[in-house]
């Protein structure tokens, strides 16, 4: 690793980068970093650089809760080691590379609270039952001017939306985008004006799970680098206004063995997939409170916003929030998906990925059975219709996400009994928060944190 790390170190050395920045997630999906000069590479590569242990325990407002008694003081510091596999020069930043950070404890062992780590280790033992997952994000975000305090007040693009005019004030912005993906390593299935106000929304390409969340957390600060160069500043936040359609990171997964995608079928998944897919919506509840964990979260998942609000499955139906989307004779039965709706930016993209492969493959373990498919929208039903169908409401609010976390022995396997305490005292940090503020001040808080 030293050998390869000064050897790299050399190259972007020779290419006038001056430092790389190794970047992980929080327990609030915020990206944190530390810099390290390229001469500092080599060492970072094999010792790590100190970082303290209670990024842990940060909520999303920098606020640190002691309330987790895995790490109840100020003291202890963990090593922050760049996978220099995956390093690269920031085409936007240039005097940066960047790469993704794996969080470790002091004396080198592996540390419990490692995301990363966490997802690696689903992976490996969904590896060792036969299966792979392929993954990949679609990432929604809502642009503005770079001095703006809101989007609605100040949106960056006119609309209408899905419209090729709604970009032409954008087209130098676009470009940028384009071209820095490109050099950074990130396949862009597609781009276009989404249907929020100023929202745009991109696509990446299906791959592993771990590159997957890596492609995710650069894909971020490639977008924010660009929108910087053209004035221009950008809000993953879940909501953006209380009244509006709100930012989904919507993920789509599928589950192969020996090189068969299992979720291909005639029209509806076969029978191994449809476990998959069972096992995902049996775990929903726990699983969205891993994947739309923030107070603001919880605000978006409302009824005809396509952003699900109930339990269910659905095949190509938008308000589903499992929404099955099978291959075709166009694309080839292999393309065949299942995309969880309720998912955003104030989820850890590791975490996230490791909730939904462990439930899903669970599911598949266990040979659950689906029910049938849904292609309305349950939330214009009566209740008694939703009741004898059996979809349920997904959680509504924060404490009733924790409710479902705590009781669930998938999510307590998926992220490890440290981790997931610290997981639900981040949360109820921001919980407290939120208490007794007016709705418009909790949206306005989180509207650029991500």
């Amino acid at each position: 690793m030293t050998k390869q790390a000064s050897a790299a170190a050399k190259d972007l050395a020779a290419a006038g980068v001056g430092g790389t920045q190794i970047a992980w997630a929080d327990n609030n999906g915020i990206p944190r970093s530390r810099i390290v000069p390229l001469s500092g590479l080599a060492g970072a590569a094999t010792r790590g650089v100190g970082i303290t242990a209670l990024f842990a325990v940060f909520d999303t407002h920098d606020g640190i809760t002691f309330a987790h008694p895995g790490l109840p003081t100020p003291s202890g510091d963990v090593r922050l080691v760049p996978v220099v596999d995956r390093l690269r020069r920031l085409a936007g930043q240039p005097a940066l590379a960047w790469a993704p950070g794996r969080q470790i404890a002091a004396d080198g062992s592996p540390w419990p609270y490692c995301q990363r780590t966490a997802l690696e280790n689903v992976v490996a033992v969904t590896f060792e039952r036969g299966y792979e997952i392929r993954a990949g994000f679609e990432m929604e975000f809502a642009v503005a001017p770079a001095g703006a305090t809101g989007i609605a007040s100040s949106p960056g693009h006119p609309g209408p939306a899905y419209s090729p005019h709604a970009l032409i004030p954008l087209d130098e912005f676009v470009a940028t985008l384009l071209h820095d993906f490109d050099a950074n390593g990130l396949r862009l299935n597609q781009f276009h004006a989404e249907y929020g106000p100023a929202q745009l929304e991109l696509s990446l390409a299906a791959t592993d799970p771990v590159s997957a969340a890596d492609d995710q957390l650069l894909a971020r600060q490639t977008l924010h680098a660009a929108a910087h160069k053209h004035g221009l500043r950008l809000s993953f936040a879940p909501i953006v206004s209380p009244e509006a359609a709100g930012n989904g990171w919507h993920l789509h997964t599928s589950v192969w063995r020996r090189g068969r995608n299992l979720l291909a079928g005639e029209g509806v998944p076969g029978a191994e997939g449809a476990g998959y897919i069972a096992g995902l919506l049996r775990d929903l509840p726990a699983v969205t409170a891993v994947t739309a964990p923030s107070v603001p979260s919880t605000l978006r998942l409302r009824p005809g916003y396509f952003a699900s609000a109930y339990a269910f499955w659905g095949v190509e139906n938008r308000e589903a929030p499992l929404r099955y989307v099978p291959g075709t004779r166009l694309l080839g039965e292999d393309h065949a998906n299942v995309e969880l709706k309720p998912c955003d930016a104030s989820a850890n993209p590791y975490l996230a990925l490791a909730a939904v492969i462990t439930a899903g493959v669970a599911g598949l373990v266990e040979g659950l059975s689906l029910p049938d498919p849904v292609g309305e929208d349950p939330g214009t039903w009566p209740p008694g219709r939703r009741a004898a169908a059996g979809i349920d409401r997904l959680p509504a609010t924060p404490g009733e996400q924790d409710a479902a976390l705590a009781a669930s022995a998938r999510m307590r396997e998926a992220l490890g009994e440290e981790l997931l305490g610290a997981f639900r005292a981040v949360r109820a940090a921001d919980r407290r928060w939120a208490a007794d503020r007016p709705l418009e001040d909790v949206v306005a808080a989180h509207l650029w944190r991500y």
